[in-house]
């Protein structure tokens, strides 16, 4: 991945720009589904002055997008109308130039999931984004909740630093959380997670919610989790599977059938998390399914969730499990390790907090080793899977299998585990002339799972079938 100011596969760590590695917004959006991008005006216009003989000046190189953008708070977030109030994008500091939610360098996404505290059911609504003062390209659906529902919001971001910002004591009523110590996490934040995982899991102890098992994909092993370091990267379990439809004219909508119907010319706008490259690839890949609930954007869907991903792999991820660690770009404060900054990103995601004691796992060493032995181990085993599988960017990798190889080299260098644990990159990538990953070659060499030609047909059919999914109305 070419380094950017935003967050990308060799992009050195820098304060406040940090996310996962299927996340720079040309690593993750612009490939996976026909996306509309606003583009600046090519035209160029030279002024002259009377006969002048001077010559004509060179028009200025196109600015970068401005990779800091703010998210206005509806009123009442956590409402059936907050939720239907579209969210409004601005930049963080205009100087910086405009933000737009129809360039996928500055896309930023909202996802809501909801809790019926009386029986356990949950369900998810995504709230849409637009440009500060536009409308939305259709009207919004309003959703309908249950009596004391425990709503939860994730954000995701295409860009480098996602801000929420206030209106009126929208943060506040939200119980809204953008980083610590006046340093933001980056790409992420959240509101009344805590409160909503908390609901949750109690209603799973009392038999509520019952979380799906973990089943056994095509290649013998277990299904993967957001929680598998078969499947993490430098910043494990951030952003959201949303995604919205977009017009010619920039104009945005929610992505649900009768919008899809309605606004033929639109593509759709995705925001590349870990949530999706495991919902829409990977699980594809090895013939496994995410757990799904109804859809209240688009009623008679299922869909799955940021919120649905982390509590079915806090209910059946096995040992090692990854959670958080101090070294997470996104959770240092002035590039150094902070467990509050840490532990207030954990409890986003349902996870413990760190307590500075040796029963806290995974320390960054832990953490590095495993995602070196594991998370090589299982790329390379699922390799027959992988390789004949799409990859999210076929600019960048020619499969999954180059993708996710490319993904973990880039991981360990930005979580710094080569002084870690004091080892050098132990993967070869090999590119071709265009600069595309078109091979991953492991220092140490595990056998791939051997797949039958059958099995290797379908994984490949059930990929492309997933990212052509990913095009249609909230299939994830």
């Amino acid at each position: 991945m070419r380094q950017q100011h935003h967050r990308g596969l060799h992009r050195p760590p820098r304060e406040h720009t940090h996310g996962s590695l299927w996340s720079s917004v040309r690593f993750r959006v612009a490939v996976i589904v026909p996306v509309f991008v606003l583009a600046a005006s090519a035209t160029a216009f030279t002024l002259f002055s009377g006969a002048s003989n001077a010559a004509p000046t060179a028009a200025p190189a196109p600015a970068a997008p401005n990779p800091d953008c703010s998210l206005v708070v509806p009123a009442n977030p956590l409402s059936a109308s907050g939720l239907a109030t579209p969210y409004q994008l601005v930049a963080t500091d205009a100087a910086g130039g405009k933000c737009d939610e129809a360039d996928t360098a500055q896309s930023a996404f909202v996802e809501a999931t909801i809790l019926n505290p009386a029986t356990g059911a949950l369900s998810v609504y995504r709230p849409l984004v637009v440009d500060q003062g536009a409308d939305p390209a259709a009207p919004q659906v309003v959703p309908t909740l249950p009596a004391n529902a425990v709503v939860g919001i994730w954000f995701g971001f295409n860009g480098g630093n996602l801000t929420l910002r206030s209106h009126g004591n929208s943060l506040r009523h939200g119980n809204c959380t953008n980083g610590a110590h006046n340093s933001i996490f980056g790409q992420f934040a959240f509101c009344n997670a805590q409160t909503f995982f908390t609901a949750a899991n109690a209603a799973i102890t009392k038999g509520q919610i019952k979380i799906p098992a973990l089943t056994k994909g095509k290649d013998g092993l277990p299904c993967m989790t957001t929680r598998d370091y078969g499947l993490i990267d430098q910043d494990q379990s951030d952003n959201v599977i949303s995604s919205y439809l977009v017009r010619p004219n920039g104009r945005v909508a929610q992505n649900n059938a009768t919008n899809a119907a309605r606004l033929r010319d639109a593509t759709t706008l995705v925001n590349g998390s870990d949530n999706l490259l495991l919902d829409g690839f990977v699980d594809p890949a090895l013939g496994c399914k995410p757990w799904t609930v109804p859809d209240l954007t688009n009623p008679g869907q299922q869909v799955s969730s940021l919120a649905l991903n982390e509590l079915f792999a806090a209910a059946n991820q096995q040992a090692p499990i990854a959670l958080v660690p101090a070294n997470d770009p996104m959770a240092l404060l002035n590039d150094k390790q902070n467990l509050v900054k840490t532990s207030l990103y954990r409890s986003g995601v349902d996870q413990p907090a760190i307590t500075g004691t040796k029963s806290d796992v995974p320390t960054p060493t832990t953490y590095c080793s495993n995602l070196l032995t594991v998370g090589a181990k299982r790329i390379q085993q699922d390799r027959n899977f992988f390789v004949k599988a799409p990859s999210p960017d076929p600019g960048a990798a020619n499969s999954l299998y180059t993708f996710l190889a490319s993904r973990w080299s880039g991981s360990l260098t930005n979580l710094a585990c080569g002084d870690v644990i004091n080892v050098g990159n132990p993967v070869k990538l090999v590119t071709n002339k265009a600069g595309v990953v078109v091979n991953a070659v492991f220092r140490t060499v595990c056998p791939a799972v051997v797949a039958p030609a059958t099995d290797a047909a379908t994984a490949n059919a059930d990929s492309a079938a997933a990212v052509q999914a990913v095009a249609k109305p909230n299939k994830y």
